[in-house]
């Protein structure tokens, strides 16, 4: 009997992060990556986005393999709240398994009963039968992987995060002998990532930070200060590598910096040699043009690290503090979303008086794949169908036009823009899209809590970061007259001494809200006068201030 297989998107599609391809072989599922996404400014208080599972939960016992291509947590961290539900082998190299187990430590999960299966770098195996083979990519984690299902039409091919690059460190290997023995077979489907779809050439080289740096380094009078992302394992690896060679001391500046670089050790990604390490205690005793100091975060955590280190108020245990014989390198560029912060880490690093070097994102790209690299792996693999995936829809958009302009046989017939939980469907007829949506979405993840916070919580949190304001006032219980009050509290709205024609204003709407619901006396009822408190005091508190905040109404009846 013919197979019939259908691959769907929970998350990836639209977004940056949440990476999770569902692809079914008649009864067996294998999900290809299984992620989270960091939240947007519109979730506040939120540690982690992660796809809705419900289809996967509903179907538990037709999965057969997770299937991890590298140790990101865009790619494997929502594997840590689905496991338990959804049981199955998990199959990645041992760096990405080794970093998966590290984020679950990070969350309080306990994996010790996963069952993980490390695969060696460019192999094929079976599971249930079936052959899959991982295919080294160069990526900025070490030990990264396409990976190819098979199928009787030919190959699905999911490259992930790669880059075109003929890279000597076997880490970072691109395996263009394991990716040609692929082309030599057919390829049904392609799944391309689509992050850089739209910047021209290749990216190599224009990832590697050595040539950026290493002059600065070697010719630093004082103390090298770095500060580079965790997830850029490669370019942390380049730093390294620059300070063994100016025989400097490593010095990671915090404690979290000091554990990221063990657990990298530990899963193989670097190599510090002893000789080259000193620990955190030591920054203020070895000689300043002796060390580098290496200051790891992830996103907008390590520019508010860096401006207070800048401002001297550095809370990692010791009394460190820039000066102007000091070089610090910002090699952590920022995105759409945590431009400010980087903005505002930076105006400290200049304050502070020492000697600035910032890398920006126009000099240094991240290992993703830009047009050329894109059409190279087109060009190898020469699928039948083409799915853009991994980007917002520009990206997707940026990514397929890149396959068309190819001018093969990649057409706007067999090349699909998706979104999450719209499936493909390929059988003896080829390959269509069906029309029907598979449940998908967002669950929020908030400290030991997944799923608890919905809109209502998230709406209240935006109020809180304009101020809370809080009106109290007691009445009697019998006439309903007022006893005590009204009193107003406000907190995060504005300094007091600029707002008193505001609170008396009001105080004022309080007041004669309150002494109208008392003098109607009509069907008395406490919480109907509590929300309506409530909306003419919010209106009066945005008439005046153009904020919402929260605002709390504390009316009792004695």
């Amino acid at each position: 009997m013919a197979e019939r297989i259908r691959v769907f998107a929970l998350g990836g599609l639209d977004e940056i992060g949440k990476s999770c391809y569902v692809v079914e072989i008649d009864n067996d599922i294998f999900v290809v990556g299984c992620g989270v996404r960091r939240p947007d400014k519109t979730q506040p208080g939120v540690d982690y986005v992660i796809p809705d599972f419900t289809y996967l939960k509903e179907n538990k016992g037709r999965v057969k393999a997770y299937l991890l291509p590298h140790g990101h947590d865009d790619e494997t961290g929502a594997l840590a709240y689905l496991y338990r539900d959804v049981p199955a082998p998990i199959y990645g190299s041992a760096v990405t398994i080794a970093m998966f187990q590290n984020f679950c430590r990070h969350v309080d999960v306990d994996c010790a009963s996963f069952d993980f299966r490390v695969v060696a770098p460019s192999s094929t195996f079976k599971v249930n039968g079936r052959s899959i083979t991982f295919f080294q990519t160069s990526h900025n984690t070490a030990l990264s992987s396409g990976i190819a299902l098979q199928s009787e039409y030919g190959n699905l091919i999911f490259t992930s995060d790669f880059v075109i690059e003929n890279n000597a460190d076997k880490n970072y290997l691109h395996d263009m002998n394991a990716l040609s023995k692929l082309g030599e077979e057919k390829t049904l489907c392609l799944f391309a990532e689509s992050f850089y779809a739209s910047k021209s050439g290749y990216t190599a080289p224009r990832y590697k930070l050595s040539p950026l740096i290493a002059n600065k380094i070697k010719d630093a009078q004082g103390r090298t200060f770095i500060a580079l992302l965790t997830p850029n394992s490669y370019n942390i690896d380049e730093v390294i590598s620059l300070a063994i060679a100016n025989r400097k001391k490593i010095v990671p500046y915090d404690k979290d910096t000091a554990e990221t670089l063990s657990d990298m050790q530990k899963s193989g990604q670097l190599l510090i040699p002893s000789a080259n390490f000193a620990p955190n205690e030591d920054i203020n005793r070895i000689r300043e043009q002796d060390m580098l100091v290496l200051v790891l975060g992830y996103a907008d955590k390590i520019y508010r690290k860096i401006a207070l280190l800048a401002a001297g108020q550095n809370d990692n245990g010791h009394d460190v503090r820039l000066k102007e014989s000091d070089l610090f390198i910002l090699a952590a560029p920022s995105d759409d979303s945590t431009e400010i912060e980087a903005t505002d880490a930076l105006d400290e690093l200049f304050r502070s008086g020492c000697h600035v070097t910032n890398i920006s994102r126009k000099e240094f790209l991240l290992m993703h794949a830009s047009e050329e690299d894109l059409k190279m792996m087109i060009s190898v693999l020469h699928p039948d169908y083409y799915v853009p995936v991994k980007g917002f829809y520009k990206d997707l958009l940026a990514n397929a036009q890149v396959a068309m302009n190819m001018h093969g046989k990649l057409n706007h017939t067999n090349i699909f823009l998706l979104d999450n939980g719209l499936s493909i469907l390929f059988d003896q007829t080829g390959g269509h899209v069906l029309n029907e949506s598979i449940p998908h979405g967002d669950i929020l993840i908030d400290g030991s809590g997944v799923g608890d916070v919905g809109d209502q919580v998230l709406q209240d949190r935006q109020k809180l970061s304009e101020g809370v304001v809080i009106l109290a006032c007691t009445l009697d219980k019998k006439t309903h007259a007022i006893v005590a009050g009204p009193d107003i509290q406000m907190r995060g709205l504005f300094i007091l001494k600029d707002g008193e024609a505001v609170l008396r204003e009001i105080t004022k709407v309080f007041t004669s809200t309150l002494i109208d619901a008392i003098n109607k006396n009509v069907s008395w009822n406490l919480n109907s006068v509590r929300q309506l408190v409530y909306e003419k005091c919010v209106y009066s508190i945005r008439r005046q201030t153009g904020k919402e905040p929260m605002v709390l109404p504390i009316i009792i009846e004695i």
